[in-house]
């Protein structure tokens, strides 16, 4: 049954339309499990109606005009239950529902099993036969797998048209929604421009070549090509990037050196095989290597390969990279994955958006869609790009969904955000230089997350009072080695300088997990419970100890640096941590550096670092909670994987009780505790937050204007009112709507995500 399984399965997915893919499933069902009868009913969103809509063994005029009600007959009752339905005698169930023009009088078995794609019913798969017996348990195993195959069709049928309404109310599909995983926040309209790979590097077929010099200049002007196009991509996005986001494309130049990529490929050919099969064999390679690789970080470098792969084979079989498309106005660029060399073949004027099928937020892509201001969705795995060139679709970069077919009230609500997200900026500006002050009088300190330098502009401009976290392996993962203490010291001026006298939190190395080094890769079956942040840096104190030299010697004469250690799980991580600080500083202070010992301070993103809160702040300067990372690992929920994203809830119950805990405890002591994550940049967080008693809320830039324009509205009172009301509450989306309402009610509605309920 398997290799059964599998046929059907890629026939499905090579068939052009759904119509077609519905028909080709009913009759290999039929064929395959011998049956009289296999039918598909799909259940109309628009009228809530079953409808028949591909049978083998039915009457097939009867198709497109049996319709159910959403709980009629068997198949409704299939539905309604969300699991198999397998009777014996089908005509003398009680929810029976005969139709005549089926002709299914005769036939008593009935085996029926419901579509699902992500916990919505599509429709159901019914499978017949005359003799009443009731279908054996692999049977039905076969008929569950299949039906969970058809849902991803079924769900890609809807973004072109054909389900609502499929040639019965003349009517076609709207508001289509693709989940996916948030790349960049924003809201972007505009037609969709599907990029496809420039040349296709599974078709090339093996072939010696005769003439192995003749064939390595046509790799080596080949190459030259590519190198070509990446710099001119480099220099037309210049004006928008800073050099380490620039540094991006070097990464893409430095696969294609002699030593690297290329080098593999020439060794190919000097076998005797022919440029383009070397540089499959060798491409494959890397792709199958890097894919395999459970790091999130790395896995996508795989998609930098294969980019570079098909752009250099598009030079060898002559076909240009530049196709001279007319790019419309308002672009958004769509590709199965999107690379940033695609992204610089568009000008800039004209782009809004990006949309991934494939990859994180942890994509070269995203990076820069950040720099740039670019609303990004990624990893939207459902997405049949393919149906949807020149489309109109709509980016919700804040909760990670692409909207297709939208209709003229949809378009309306996100145009309406798009005015909104103008009209803020533009009335925000004037805060900028303004304390954050309740109306009640209690100041609260606004600082900003950064690790590009386009953060601190972007910082500075929206008034920021320091810097909350500033994530130093940035500058560690653009390089392909280790960066020098030298190298290291310029970055880390050039933060504490721009930010001076303002403090300025640098986070010690943080990789593993979801970031991980090319030069320093981390292989394991869970890394996000694996070798990462501080565990890694004290496995290895020779890059803990020249980084912090680094920091101490950036901070001489500024004095404003303070050290964040990341993923502390218990007290001897801390003492071993401090020990090789305070070492490295009396060493910098005989060295004749004229430096302060910086603030030490611990983030707080692990659980069992919750209950022991007193006994860390005692042993440090501060305390700053990695809201993030620690909802994540109290939720046992990945954010960046689409399929269980909807899962991750910054407002859980259990996540308000262990911040307030976190924040009292902290107290206790009498140390400072601040917050770094998305909670603390959403308006209605960062009031939960002040009311908990944080003192420092750290956010990206962009967010900074809104909640200072929040908090400046609010009377702290008001804030602990509402806080002591949510704090009993039992559900977070409860809890979400009660704090949107809340600000709805003294008028910051506006402020808000826009989260619309499918």
């Amino acid at each position: 049954m398997l290799s059964v399984l599998r046929s059907i399965v890629q026939e499905v997915n090579a068939a052009p339309n759904l119509v077609e893919a519905l028909e080709l499933i009913v009759k290999r069902v039929h064929e395959s499990m011998d049956t009289e009868v296999c039918s598909i009913y799909l259940l109309d969103p628009e009228t809530n109606h079953y409808i028949l809509m591909a049978t083998q063994g039915l009457n097939p005029e009867s198709i497109g005009k049996v319709k159910l009600g959403h709980s009629e007959g068997l198949v409704g009752l299939v539905g309604v239950r969300e699991e198999p339905l397998n009777l014996h005698n089908a005509p003398a169930h009680p929810r029976y529902r005969y139709f005549p023009e089926t002709g299914e009088e005769k036939y008593k078995s009935f085996l029926g099993v419901p579509i699902i794609h992500h916990r919505k019913v599509l429709g159901v798969l019914v499978v017949q036969q005359q003799a009443s017996r009731l279908f054996d348990e692999s049977e039905e195993a076969f008929l569950v797998t299949i039906s969970a195959q058809l849902a991803a069709v079924i769900a890609h049928g809807e973004a072109t048209g054909i389900i609502s309404g499929l040639n019965f109310t003349g009517q076609k599909a709207r508001d289509i929604c693709f989940k996916g995983v948030a790349g960049a926040s924003g809201v972007a309209i505009g037609k969709c421009v599907v990029k496809f790979p420039h040349a296709d590097l599974k078709a090339v077929p093996e072939k010696p070549c005769t003439d192995i010099e003749a064939e390595m200049a046509l790799f080596d002007s080949a190459v030259a090509a590519v190198r070509q196009d990446i710099k001119e991509v480099g220099e037309r996005l210049s004006t928008q990037l800073r050099p380490e986001e620039q540094a991006l494309f070097d990464v893409y130049l430095g696969m294609l050196d002699d030593n690297a990529l290329s080098g593999e490929v020439k060794n190919f050919i000097r076998e005797g095989n022919w440029a383009q099969g070397s540089l499959k064999v060798v491409v494959q390679e890397y792709v199958r290597h890097f894919e395999a690789i459970n790091d999130a970080y790395l896995r996508e470098r795989a998609v930098d390969i294969k980019d570079l792969g098909q752009r250099v084979l598009a030079y060898l079989q002559k076909q240009h990279i530049d196709e001279q498309r007319d790019y419309p106005e308002n672009t958004i660029l769509v590709s199965e994955e999107l690379t940033p060399s695609m992204l610089g073949e568009v000008p800039r004027e004209k782009l809004l958006g990006l949309v991934s099928v494939q990859g994180s937020g942890n994509s070269h892509v995203a990076i820069l869609a950040r720099a740039m201001g670019l609303p990004c969705v990624m990893g939207v795995i459902d997405m049949p790009i393919n149906k949807l060139d020149d489309r109109d679709i709509i980016i919700d970069g804040y909760n990670g969904e692409i909207y297709s077919h939208p209709s003229p009230e949809l378009l309306s609500y996100y145009n309406s955000i798009v005015e909104e997200e103008q009209q803020i900026s533009k009335g925000l500006e004037e805060l900028r230089d303004l304390p954050c002050v309740t109306k009640d009088g209690h100041h609260m300190t606004l600082w900003v997350n950064t690790g590009l330098m386009t953060d601190v502009v972007r910082s500075l401009n929206h008034g920021a009072e320091g810097v909350g976290l500033y994530r130093t392996e940035v500058p560690f993962m653009i390089n392909d080695r280790f960066p020098s203490e030298q190298e290291q010291r310029d970055c880390y001026r050039e933060q504490l300088e721009a930010f001076a006298p303002s403090m300025v939190t640098m986070r010690t190395l943080d990789v593993g997990g979801d970031k991980a080094l090319s030069y320093f890769p981390i292989s394991e079956e869970n890394p996000f419970l694996g070798w990462r942040g501080i565990r890694v840096t004290l496995d290895h104190p020779e890059i803990f100890l020249v980084q912090v030299r680094a920091m101490l010697k950036a901070s001489e004469g500024l004095d404003n640096l303070r050290i964040m250690l990341p993923m502390i799980s218990n007290i001897s991580e801390i003492e071993e941590a401090l020990h090789l600080i305070y070492r490295v500083y009396h060493e910098v202070r005989e060295e004749g550096a004229n430096v302060r010992m910086p603030p030490v301070g611990v983030m707080i993103e692990v659980p069992s670092a919750i209950f022991q809160v007193k006994e860390i702040a005692e042993r440090v300067d501060f305390i700053s909670v990695g809201s993030n990372d620690l909802t994540q690992y109290m939720l046992a929920v990945d954010r960046n994987n689409p399929r269980v994203a909807s899962l991750y809830h910054s407002f859980h119950p259990s996540v308000l009780q262990a911040l307030y805990k976190i924040a009292c405890d902290a107290h206790a002591v009498g140390k400072q505790a601040s917050i770094c994550g998305e909670l603390a940049g959403d308006p209605g967080g960062a009031i939960l937050l002040t009311a908990m008693g944080y003192d420092v809320l750290s956010m990206n830039a962009v967010n900074l204007p809104k909640v200072k324009s929040v908090l400046r509205s609010i009377s702290l009172r008001w804030a602990e009112d509402l806080l002591r009301r949510l704090l009993i509450m039992d559900s977070p989306q409860v809890i979400k709507s009660t704090l949107e309402f809340a600000l709805k009610e003294v008028g910051f509605e506006h402020l808000t995500r826009p989260v619309r309920q499918n």
